[in-house]
């Protein structure tokens, strides 16, 4: 097990993350970074009928600030993404054999209107630690610290570019017959196809990259 752990809060949140998240003692949220575009902190990646499927919240960019606040970042809610995200989710996990057991603990998060990209990213994960049944405290950094004092600093798990993670222990995906096993995807596309599994499975991944 590891020590303290320090994590981005995420759009959900990627399996990796979560393995690292479920194997730790201690988990600590940066709170006070500046945002980065193509992260995983507005976007997802599920399983649709075509394969890889981008869920991306769009948001409103400062112009007055170069470097703005991920805590500051407003959502952009002139265009439907809600709708649109539940939609997607629905389509492709439908046929998943727990998405109607877990379903009830996610849609209302698409339902109402939401400001602040970090705080609905806070009641993502919340969501999901209640599935999980993961009895994590949600601690937050105070200050920036680019070279973090913790036992493992995983903050690169936000990074929905690299690193890759073709190491993932394989598991039964709804459309796998289209495009084999994808690795990696949004924590809810395990959920939905393991179910109550998902928490041995996060447990047991072996956490190298």
């Amino acid at each position: 097990m590891h020590n303290t752990t320090l994590l981005h809060p995420s759009y959900f949140g990627s399996i990796a993350s979560y393995a690292s998240l479920a194997q730790a003692t201690t988990v600590l949220f940066e709170n006070e970074d500046n945002y980065q575009k193509q992260t995983y902190r507005n976007r997802m990646y599920i399983y649709g009928a075509n394969g890889k499927l981008l869920l991306n919240i769009p948001i409103k960019h400062s112009k007055s600030e170069q470097h703005q606040k991920y805590k500051d970042v407003k959502i952009e809610n002139d265009f439907q993404w809600q709708k649109v995200h539940w939609k997607s989710l629905e389509t492709a996990y439908r046929t998943s054999p727990f998405f109607e057991y877990y379903e009830d603990e996610f849609v209302h998060l698409f339902e109402k209107k939401q400001n602040y990209l970090l705080d609905f990213n806070y009641q993502c994960m919340e969501a999901v630690f209640g599935c999980l049944q993961i009895e994590q405290k949600i601690n937050k950094t105070t200050t920036y610290h680019k070279k973090a004092d913790v036992t493992d600093d995983h903050r690169l798990l936000i990074n929905a570019k690299t690193p890759k993670f073709e190491y993932l222990e394989p598991y039964i995906q709804v459309f796998e017959n289209k495009a084999g096993f994808i690795p990696n995807l949004s924590i809810l596309d395990l959920l939905f196809n393991e179910g109550t599994n998902a928490v041995t499975y996060l447990k047991r991944q072996e956490l190298t990259w």
